[in-house]
């Protein structure tokens, strides 16, 4: 019985046990069977979609017409409209308060179109030279008529077979000429025998032009629209007419294009095929007058034409592309309500030179560390184009990009800085630029560890002669089966078209096609980079379009011409596997890279002082010997000290005659100053129309009456000097002054001296020929790097004198004179042409000193 009892007790336990399992199991079914609905009721979409269909649902249980929905949609729909544009002019209003002056240059560059002069001084208008141009077009489109049909028909007709009926049916360059919008002349830059301009041009012509491809296919051009910037030089300028021995011309920069086809190429105006039809030519235009391609028209007979063609490169930029920073987002999750991250990428284009970086994954701060090299061939001139794209699998994303002519990097040898990126919202990419000059020097050659070139190699290929007709005359002649008469009956053959392939290891260069002649003319030009040149050699090989066998190659080793003058080769080379008098002519110039350090800066810290047992009683602060005293002391040349980090006879004398020579030349500064004639030496008769009682208010300061700051009379030491470069351009007719920095200032105050620099072409003394520098607050050795011209003749300016004055710009509360210091220069007693840059000693005529 109890055991019966006990069994029972089991089995309801069990059967309870059971009884939850299913419970539990039931519950956890439901659950996952309404969990979508409860997901959809939970999510906002939904609300939004109930709030849409809600009232449609309403309108058909009321009975009502669907025209009420649709005017409630519309309603809605302009109301959000509305508030869109309300919020857009707002917005608007705002940022241009915020950011007026960038807004307004940004329009004007942009939707106004000025020309280049406006926005740029240095560039100038030239009307007169459109108007030559005007009178000239008509004769220009009689001679591209006359080009098109002798020079480039044939050769289409000779670069297909389909294209052996081609013609120009029609030919005219229209009425309206092309505009030059500016034009910039360098002077400084440049070497003195030659001339060198940069014209902005901009052409929206009325072309038309027809051609028969083969009967009935037609084709033409009507009206096209070209904008560049044209590089003109004139070199070398020589003494016997025409004065200018050849004229060179390219584009620095891809041009801009635009056509309008007719014909049945018509289909090259649709979306699909217009930018691949437009870039074509543009390419095209490219392999002939974009750098490194010229074109060149020699004057005289003395000239060499494959210096004008393919001149030796000004030098070779290293690229570091290292990383950039706070890059904009471009993928988006979510139709754009979750911003994720970018795959950026980047690429650098140096005129025809185009590469790209590898990507980084899912980063907005990437670090490529990459190095690229570029040959430049014009700087300034060619600029460094970099972009940074988002990498997509349908259409990449722009990020930003960043434009930086290489004549700044020339200048400044080396550069290593943090570039912001343009037409994107934020972002910084930063780069190290470095300039490698080209040497003979074989002693400077160093094969680098880590890949980079050590040397370049110039080829200029100029023509080749006797080539084989094709590679079965090249296996005739070898055999000697046939007599070469007895080959020519029996074989005729029209001549070769012909390129020529260059490599060197694994980069390879090939020139254009000449067409239907065993003595081909190419006159091109191409730059390799070389990594070691012990072992390294140029190959060459001789080929004719879509067949594999050469008619002929070469090979040269780079270590030739190391032992060869000026590591040059000029010479005809026999051609091998080719026929018996196959030579090709071509010159091979070697160049060893050799990295430039930057300049030296102005080193603008007080020097070190002397250590002396005597007292110091009338010597400066600094101890520095005047590099000009008073402007009395400026009219004699031999009154100038020696610069101030140089000791005068230091070398052969004892250190006490030193600081002797230094006590001596600074008290013969201050008795110059306590003149009392000094005083009058800053007034001059003005030449402007202004009274006197109009003179600038800025000279009020050296009038008499006006006394200098207590601080300033009690002052013992030096008052400073002022670097300054002084220069005379010819050509512009214009006198420069460069306002480098000032060092050792008097300092007005315990955190240094808020300083300016004003200058005067004296005797012109009123606001209209007042010059001054911007403000560097907080010390006394401010740099300002300032540069001002004056529009005055050479033999005038050879006349007149400089004042410049430094002053304090926070003492204009007071009675008190605001310089700190003076001096005239004396533009009598130097070269202008030349140009000089020097330290001068600042002093303040009039100013007696308390002993």
């Amino acid at each position: 019985m109890i055991i019966k009892k006990a069994r029972r007790k089991k089995k309801n336990r069990e059967d309870e046990k059971r009884r939850r399992r299913r419970r539990k199991t039931k519950v956890a079914d439901n659950i996952r069977t309404w969990q979508p609905f409860i997901y959809l009721i939970l999510h906002p979409f939904l609300h939004r979609a109930v709030l849409c269909f809600y009232p449609v649902y309403l309108t058909g249980y009321l009975g009502l017409s669907v025209s009420w929905v649709l005017l409630v949609m519309l309603m809605l729909t302009w109301w959000g409209k509305n508030r869109q544009w309300k919020d857009a002019r707002i917005g608007g209003a705002l940022d241009f308060v915020d950011n007026e002056k960038v807004v307004i240059n940004k329009e004007l560059q942009s939707a106004l179109q000025m020309a280049s002069w406006v926005h740029f001084p240095d560039v100038e208008k030239v009307d007169w030279l459109n108007k030559v141009l005007d009178q000239a077009w008509p004769f220009f489109g009689m001679y591209m008529e006359k080009f098109l049909k002798e020079n480039i028909q044939p050769s289409i007709r000779l670069s297909n077979a389909a294209l052996r009926m081609f013609s120009f049916t029609k030919v005219h360059f229209g009425h309206i000429p092309p505009k030059i919008t500016g034009i910039r002349a360098y002077t400084d830059e440049v070497d003195q025998r030659e001339v060198v301009l940069d014209m902005d041009i901009c052409y929206e012509g009325d072309v038309d032009i027809d051609t028969v491809v083969k009967p009935p296919v037609t084709a033409g051009v009507k009206g096209l629209k070209l904008k560049g910037m044209i590089r003109v030089i004139l070199e070398p300028l020589i003494g016997d007419v025409p004065l200018v021995g050849g004229v060179t011309f390219f584009f620095i920069r891809r041009p801009t294009l635009q056509i309008n086809w007719t014909g049945m190429t018509n289909l090259l105006d649709t979306p699909a095929f217009s930018s691949l039809s437009e870039e074509t030519i543009v390419d095209i235009i490219a392999s002939l007058m974009v750098l490194p391609n010229r074109m060149c028209i020699p004057l005289i007979d003395q000239v060499k034409v494959d210096q004008m063609r393919f001149p030796l490169p000004r030098g070779v930029v290293r690229v570091h592309l290292l990383e950039a920073k706070n890059l904009v987002a471009k993928d988006t999750y979510m139709l754009g309500m979750i911003k994720g991250k970018s795959d950026p990428y980047s690429t650098l284009r140096v005129g025809n030179n185009h590469f790209k970086s590898k990507t980084i994954k899912e980063e907005l701060n990437p670090k490529w560390n990459e190095v690229f090299e570029f040959v430049i061939h014009e700087a300034p001139g060619q600029e460094l184009e970099l972009e940074i794209f988002d990498e997509d699998t349908d259409k990449d994303d722009f990020i930003g990009k960043y434009s930086l002519d290489f004549g700044v990097v020339k200048k400044e040898k080396e550069i290593d800085k943090w570039f912001t990126l343009e037409d994107v919202q934020h972002g910084e990419v930063h780069l190290k630029l470095q300039w490698l000059s080209l040497k003979t020097d074989a002693s400077l050659l160093s094969q680098s560890s880590n890949g980079l070139a050590c040397a370049m190699l110039a080829v200029y290929l100029e023509s080749a002669s006797n080539i084989p007709k094709d590679h079965s005359e090249i296996t005739d002649n070898q055999k000697h089966g046939k007599h070469h008469k007895e080959a020519r009956l029996t074989r005729r053959t029209p001549d070769p078209n012909s390129y020529v392939e260059f490599s060197i290891d694994k980069e390879v260069r090939k020139s254009k096609v000449v067409y239907a002649t065993k003595d081909p003319v190419w006159e091109e030009g191409f730059t390799f980079f070389v990594h070691d040149v012990k072992t390294q050699q140029l190959n060459l090989q001789l080929k004719e379009p879509e067949k594999k066998n050469p008619l002929g190659v070469l090979t040269l080793p780079l270590s030739r011409l190391l032992d060869t003058s000026d590591m040059t080769l000029d010479q005809r080379f026999l051609l091998e596997r080719s026929g018996a008098n196959s030579q090709i002519k071509l010159k091979a110039t070697l160049r060893i890279l050799s990295l430039e350090k930057p300049a030296p800066k102005i080193d603008l810290s007080p020097p070190p002082q002397v250590k002396q047992n005597q007292p110091q009683t009338n010597t400066g602060s600094n101890g520095l010997p005047p590099s000009a005293t008073s402007p009395a002391a400026n009219t004699n040349p031999s009154s100038k000290a020696t610069p101030p980090n140089t000791f005068p006879d230091s070398q052969n004398g004892t250190q006490a005659d030193f600081l002797a020579h230094r006590r001596s030349s600074f008290l013969a500064s201050e008795a110059l100053r306590n003149k009392p004639t000094t005083v009058s030496m800053r007034r001059y008769d003005s030449h402007s129309l202004l009274s006197e009682n109009s003179i600038a208010s800025s000279r009020l300061d050296v009038s008499d009456g006006v006394s200098y700051p207590e601080a300033l009379k009690k002052y013992q030491g030096s008052l400073g000097e002022i670097h300054l470069t002084v220069r005379y351009a010819t050509l512009r007719n214009k006198l420069i002054v460069l306002v480098n920095a000032c060092r050792n200032l008097f300092p007005c105050s315990s955190n240094g001296t808020d300083s300016y620099v004003r200058l005067y072409l004296l005797p012109d003394q009123s606001w209209r020929h007042r010059k001054r520098t911007h403000v560097k607050r907080r010390t006394i050795n401010p740099v300002f790097n300032d540069k001002f011209e004056f529009i005055v003749s050479l033999e005038e300016a050879q006349r007149r004198k400089l004042d410049v004055s430094v002053k304090n710009s926070r003492m204009f509360h007071t009675r008190e004179r605001k310089d700190i210091g003076m001096v005239i220069i004396e533009l009598s007693q130097m070269d202008l042409t030349k140009g000089t840059t020097e330290w001068y000693e600042l002093t303040l005529p009039g100013l007696k000193k308390s002993n």
